[in-house]
């Protein structure tokens, strides 16, 4: 049982330690917390829910096979060598494709003009929680732009 969780802790050492150095991650769980935030609005089946929430853990998972490849090339060889760039440039590409099919689905989940107008009012008759969302947005940006490698 030790070794279980010795594994979970080396685990989520790995997770926040890739959150603190890689910003593509921080945008990635910024862009999850509002796409969760924001589907509390529409009447999502449960299959929809399964969609969404598997595509961000896919997409985190992604990113952090990401880091896992670059930090290893890294380490390999500081040299600029064309293989391994290349390996670090389809690990990148990787997510880059995964992300814009999630937000191929997004858009097709999310896109209803009468709904988005309801989410306006929502927000426009709560001046309140609009001053709240403005704060989130602000409080985003700068958590995606905090840690520096």
């Amino acid at each position: 049982m030790k070794k279980q969780l010795k594994s979970f802790k080396a685990a989520f050492e790995g997770f926040f330690d890739s959150v603190k150095s890689e910003g593509h991650l921080r945008f990635h769980l910024v862009a999850s917390f509002y796409v969760i935030l924001f589907s509390f609005f529409y009447d999502f089946s449960a299959a929809q829910w399964a969609v969404l929430l598997l595509l961000i853990g896919a997409i985190f998972s992604a990113e952090l096979i990401n880091t896992a490849i670059e930090n290893a090339c890294d380490r390999i060889t500081g040299e600029i060598d064309p293989k391994i760039k290349a390996a670090k440039d389809a690990s990148a590409a990787a997510v880059l494709v995964l992300a814009i099919f999630a937000v191929a689905i997004a858009f097709v989940f999310y896109f209803d003009l009468g709904k988005l107008y309801e989410i306006y009012l929502f927000f426009i008759n709560r001046v309140w929680l609009l001053i709240l969302f403005a704060i989130s947005l602000i409080m985003s940006v700068v958590f995606i732009g905090k840690f520096k490698k």
